[in-house]
């Protein structure tokens, strides 16, 4: 690709590459443990996250899920520290999953908001319907409403899917999805057709191919991605690549994706992401630089487990320097007999190279711990 091509995608993509950049650093500081369900027909736990921070307001998660049956209910509610001292409400989403049959599934999520008045208000509604048959095809549909200024609810966004089996080892799903067209209803704003194939050596392929409007009522190429797993058993390899058309039209690699996971024989897990674009930070070359790397390492015992994560960036506009690492973190779990008791620390580094504490989370949960593996039995002599 020449560099004038290159220097009219530059600031478009640059955004997006700060962007995706500050997302990923959000999550790999935010690490969550992953306890199973219980596995009885009815349950419920609740789980209470409070979040200080030196440069942000404190905040209280709370989270509560309740099975009765084929109905689930997962609630979610924000609290910020107000100027009183005292918590005040935020936020709440609220998600409601009703299993009607062994093939159809629906799906209600609300979103709610407080005023200054200290009312709670539906802000947004998104429904959503699956439906499977008997030969693994499914279709899916939904639709999200947003309150507009009028305090009037309107359909700002629908989705469709169909997925077919073309073989046994070849699923492809076609996804469109509307979007506001101006004039109060809505129109086609992008199409999708994803392509996954699982081969000979359990090894699996996705290719996802996006179309968008080019403004003369057809369909262009907005980007082509491409990913393949693989997994052993013990060990997991993730690549992902994306690529995007030029100005005539051609595609190119912009970024590219890899994850490695595995786990040693005392149960120790380590994934490493790392992070490609030919869009750096500050700077803009033509070839793909490593931008990111996001290291974690887990363990577990029967007391808790303890996950340590470190990300690393490089620097801005400084191209020929490798990554350094930019942020800490390490989430502590233990577990007790009536739920867990969870502290998560982040870690920042400064300007002159110091690591300063970010963020010290608290969070305790009703959740049942997870069940240990019964240890191997000892040789018989």
């Amino acid at each position: 690709m020449t560099r004038s091509r290159l220097q009219t995608h530059m600031v478009p993509v640059l955004m997006e590459l700060t962007i995706s950049v500050v997302l990923c650093l959000a999550t790999a500081v935010s690490v969550q443990a992953q306890n199973p369900q219980t596995s009885g027909s009815d349950e419920s736990w609740t789980t209470t996250n409070e979040t200080a921070s030196p440069n942000a307001n404190a905040s209280r998660t709370t989270e509560s899920h309740t099975k009765s049956g084929n109905r689930t209910v997962d609630k979610q509610r924000l609290d910020l520290l107000g100027p009183n001292g005292g918590y005040q409400p935020f936020s709440e989403t609220e998600t409601e999953t009703v299993q009607a049959d062994d093939t159809t599934k629906r799906t209600v999520v609300r979103t709610y908001r407080w005023d200054g008045n200290g009312r709670r208000i539906l802000a947004e509604v998104r429904e959503e319907e699956s439906r499977t048959t008997a030969s693994g095809n499914s279709h899916m549909e939904r639709k999200t409403s947003s309150v507009d200024v009028n305090g009037n609810f309107q359909a700002v966004r629908r989705e469709t899917a169909d997925t077919r089996k073309v073989s046994s080892d070849v699923e492809e799903t076609k996804r469109t999805v509307y979007g506001p067209d101006g004039y109060g209803g809505l129109a086609q704003a992008e199409q999708t057709q994803e392509v996954k194939t699982r081969g000979a050596d359990d090894s699996v392929a996705v290719k996802k191919t996006t179309l968008v409007p080019d403004g003369n009522g057809n369909w262009k190429v907005g980007n082509v991605t491409e990913e393949t797993i693989k997994d052993d058993g013990n060990n997991k390899i993730t690549e992902e690549r994306v690529s995007r058309p030029d100005l005539e039209g051609r595609l190119y690699e912009s970024s590219r994706t890899v994850s490695k996971e595995g786990q040693t024989d005392t149960g120790e897990k380590r994934k490493t992401v790392e992070s490609y674009s030919v869009y750096g930070s500050g700077y803009i070359d033509g070839s793909m630089h490593l931008n990111q790397r996001v290291t974690t390492i887990q363990k577990k015992d029967s007391e808790g487990e303890i996950t340590e994560q470190q990300v690393e960036q490089r620097k801005w506009g400084n191209p020929s320097d490798g990554p350094q690492v930019t942020a800490r973190a390490k989430y502590t779990v233990r577990y007790a007999a009536s739920g867990s008791d969870t502290t998560k620390t982040v870690q920042v580094r400064d300007a002159n190279g110091n690591f300063n504490e970010a963020s010290v989370e608290t969070k305790k949960s009703t959740q049942p711990p997870p069940a240990q593996k019964p240890p191997a039995p000892a040789d018989k002599p």
